[in-house]
C-alpha cells in the first residue's frame, strides 16, 4: 500500500509543479501596468549589437593601469622587444608601439584588436608581453613570435617574424640544434 501511494505521489509531483509554473500571477491581474513594466525591463536588457560594441571599443582609450609597476628586470626585457610592423603568416601583421608615457609598456594591435601589454618574466627566457585584463599574450622567441588570446584559447597571429627573427630562422634551417633524442657526439 505504501509503495502504491509513493508511486502516485512521484507521478503527480511534476504535474503540480507544472500547474504552478503556468498559473497566471495575481499581481498581473490586478495591475496591468506591471505587465508592461516587466516587458519594458526585458527590452532594456537586450544585448547591444556587435558593431556598436566595436565602435565603443575603438574610441575608448586604453587607460594606464597604475597597479602594474615594472622592475629593472622587466625593463631589461622591454628593451629586447621588437617594435614596428611585424609581418605574420597568412598576410596578417602585428604592430608593436612603445608607450611614450610609460616606458616598458607597449600597444600591440592586429586586425581591430588592441592590447596594452607589459613584460612578464618567463622561466624559459622567451620575451613575453601580457595584457591581463584582455587575456592576451605576445610571445617572442628567437625565430618567431605569436599573439595569443587566452580568453578565446587561440592564436590571433602566428609565425610573426622581424628581420632579426628571419635571419635566426634561416640559420636554424642551415644548422639545426641537436635534438635531446640524438646521441651525444664523442670526442676522439
Amino acid at each position: 500500500m505504501k509503495l502504491v501511494l509513493a508511486a502516485a505521489l512521484l507521478l503527480a509531483a511534476p504535474a503540480m509543479v507544472l500547474a504552478q509554473a503556468t498559473a497566471p500571477s495575481k499581481t498581473h491581474e490586478k495591475n496591468p501596468k506591471a505587465v508592461s513594466t516587466a516587458k519594458t525591463e526585458i527590452k532594456k536588457r537586450a544585448p547591444i549589437s556587435r558593431s556598436a560594441a566595436k565602435a565603443v571599443e575603438e574610441v575608448t582609450p586604453i587607460d594606464d593601469d597604475p597597479n602594474v609597476n615594472l622592475s629593472a628586470q622587466d625593463m631589461e626585457i622591454a628593451n629586447r622587444v621588437y617594435v614596428g610592423v611585424i609581418p605574420c603568416e597568412l598576410g596578417a601583421s602585428v604592430t608593436i608601439t612603445p608607450n611614450e608615457k610609460r616606458p616598458g609598456f607597449f600597444l600591440v594591435s592586429t586586425k581591430g584588436a588592441k592590447f596594452r601589454m607589459h613584460p612578464v618574466e618567463s622561466r624559459t627566457g622567451a620575451i613575453r608581453l601580457e595584457d591581463p585584463r584582455a587575456g592576451a599574450m605576445w610571445l617572442q622567441l628567437g625565430n618567431k613570435s605569436m599573439l595569443m588570446s587566452q580568453k578565446q584559447g587561440q592564436r590571433l597571429a602566428d609565425e610573426c617574424m622581424s628581420p632579426a627573427q628571419i635571419t635566426m630562422a634561416d640559420e636554424l634551417k642551415k644548422n639545426p640544434l641537436p635534438s635531446i633524442l640524438d646521441a651525444p657526439k664523442l670526442l676522439n
